[in-house]
Formats: C-alpha cells, structure tokens, sequence
C-alpha cells in the first residue's frame, strides 16, 4: 500500500500549469478545453491527496457554472472520498475524474501525460 501527501516539486508546476490554463479557458468562454485542463490536472494530481481533492472542487464548481446536476452530483462522493484515497494510494490510475466516466476504473494514460511524470522523474503508473 503506497502513501501519499504532498504532491513532489517537481510535477507541481506541471499541475499548476493546468489549473491555470484552465482558469485562462474558462475565463475565455472555452468551456471544452477548460474541463481538459480539469481532467489533465486531475491524473496528474490523483495520488496526493490535496492536488486530488482540489481537481475534483474545481469540477464540482465547473458543474455549478454549466448547471449540470450530473457533474455535481458526480462530484460530491468525489470530492468526499478522492483525497482519502489518494493518501492510501488507492487510485484509479489514469481516471479523468468527471462524473461521466466511473469513479473506480482506471484508464489508460496518455502518452503527453507519460512524459510529464517522465520530466519530473517519477513511473507514470
């Protein structure tokens, strides 16, 4: 059982570059390309707790702006139980993390995302 906590220096920049670029879409009325940043900070950030929980707030939100009751729905057990998991290591790795895909099943991991984990000297999976 692996633990984890706080997200390693060297992929926070990588996480904080799809927030931001989310926070830069949505401001620009993309709302596509926000949610992608949304997903992608997500698998980037779903094995530390904090970096995890805070994806699935700001789908939740992202939910509430698109007035989808399926994404905030879909989001509360998320953000409820994601961090938890992240901390005993219990992650569905690759898992966009919106409520239109299971919560449990992992999903392959694109190749773009590899290299991320690559640069920052960490196994993807």
């Amino acid at each position: 059982m692996k633990f984890y906590t706080a997200i390693p220096k060297s992929l926070k920049p990588y996480y904080d570059s799809e927030i931001e670029k989310y926070y830069l879409a949505l401001e620009g009325g993309d709302l596509n390309k926000a949610w992608n940043h949304l997903e992608r900070a997500h698998i980037i950030g779903q094995r530390y707790p904090y970096n995890h929980s805070y994806a699935h707030w700001k789908m939740l939100q992202f939910g509430f702006k698109i007035k989808s009751g399926k994404e905030i729905l879909g989001q509360i057990p998320r953000l409820i139980v994601g961090g938890v998991k992240s901390f005993v290591g219990k992650i569905p790795e690759g898992n966009p993390g919106g409520a239109n895909v299971p919560p449990l099943k992992p999903f392959p991991i694109e190749q773009e995302i590899k290299e991320i984990f690559m640069k920052a000297g960490l196994s993807p999976s």
